[in-house]
């Protein structure tokens, strides 16, 4: 756990990978694919501080020694979520699969959590990989590409009715998280396809689902805060707004923040590092001392406490997946306020409740 002024704070990374982007995946035919898309995660990867940027050799390809130092000895990590890219049009073995994922739990058994993915253009083929993957490795959520291409087709819907025989499976299964890539484009992909229309329909029709928006459908934030207020199984995922906008973009990333807190509510963020795009520890640390900055074009957003914070570093995320939050790190209840997953009362709470 991360601790600063005698604060302390569970971390997690609700938004991770352990990617395989070497030249020896790449699909025969499809190499400019496979190439452009890892050089556009490296064009994100220099947005964050000089000091933390890698060479493109190893970008392509970390070894389980750097993920355990960069995500859990130094980045202050308690748990992370590893988020399943398959893109297999481009990567032989997939770019980043539940399999190559998981293949890493049994080193960090309490401190990895590995969700699996689906694409409905893949029918009852894919249905009956999604149960198998469920049962596997105990699937809590997925993570959808809505733009990536298969088979000549260049994405698909969450409204649409192959994706709803999906999300009823979900239901079925207990997979409650759907992580949606809602965000900026990686190329080649289309970035229309990423626009957050679809999850407006797709939550008010599965209510016992958490739709969390990666990436919070930038550059559509305005359509993205007004369709998450409506919507009370909306979640904002922080990844790239805080890797890609809290050191080169400072000011948009505190307007970014401003409008995320004004209108979707700082119980429904969540931290993502988005590793290796970006490395957690400088994004953990920036969260936990940023300030708004003191503007009066910014003046009617809230403000971030250090309860705000430890929701958006941590706690927000084991809520949604039944994450046990050490005693010392939760933050105490009231008669109003359920508790956490695993939360006994804090010493001195019910006297306070009395």
């Amino acid at each position: 756990m991360y601790e600063k002024d005698g604060e302390k704070y569970f971390i997690v990374d609700s938004h991770s990978h352990f990617w395989d982007a070497s030249r020896e995946n790449w699909v025969e035919g499809q190499e400019q694919y496979a190439k452009g898309w890892i050089d556009c995660f490296y064009g994100y990867h220099q947005l964050g501080p000089p000091e933390t940027q890698w060479d493109w050799e190893k970008y392509l390809k970390i070894t389980e020694s750097d993920f355990e130092k960069d995500v859990f000895e130094e980045g202050h990590v308690d748990v992370a979520i590893f988020q399943s890219t398959y893109l297999k049009s481009w990567y032989k073995n997939g770019f980043n699969t539940a399999e190559q994922n998981a293949a890493l739990i049994d080193k960090f058994p309490d401190k990895l959590i590995v969700n699996g993915r689906w694409d409905p253009r893949e029918g009852d083929a894919g249905l009956r990989q999604l149960e198998e993957d469920a049962r596997r490795y105990n699937l809590k959520g997925v993570k959808l590409y809505t733009a990536e291409w298969s088979a000549g087709s260049r994405g698909w819907k969450l409204t649409d009715p192959a994706a709803y025989v999906f999300l009823e499976k979900c239901e079925e299964l207990g997979i409650t998280n759907i992580h949606v890539h809602k965000g900026p484009t990686i190329w080649p992909l289309d970035k229309d396809a990423f626009d957050v229309a679809d999850v407006d329909h797709a939550a008010t029709d599965f209510q016992g689902l958490n739709f969390i928006v990666e990436h919070v459908g930038l550059p559509r934030i305005e359509d993205f805060c007004f369709m998450a207020v409506q919507e009370p199984n909306v979640y904002a995922g922080l990844s790239v707004v805080t890797g890609g906008l809290m050191h080169a973009r400072p000011k948009f990333f505190a307007k970014v923040m401003g409008e995320l807190l004004f209108w979707v509510g700082e119980d429904k963020m969540l931290f993502g590092s988005d590793y290796s795009i970006w490395e957690p520890k400088w994004q953990v640390e920036g969260l936990v001392d940023w300030q708004m900055p003191d503007d009066p074009s910014l003046a009617d957003y809230p403000r971030l406490t250090t309860a705000s914070r430890k929701k958006i570093l941590g706690l927000n995320a084991a809520k949604l997946y039944g994450i046990e939050v050490p005693a010392e790190c939760r933050l105490p209840t009231t008669a109003a306020e359920p508790m956490q997953p695993g939360e006994e009362l804090v010493e001195g709470t019910a006297g306070a409740q009395a």
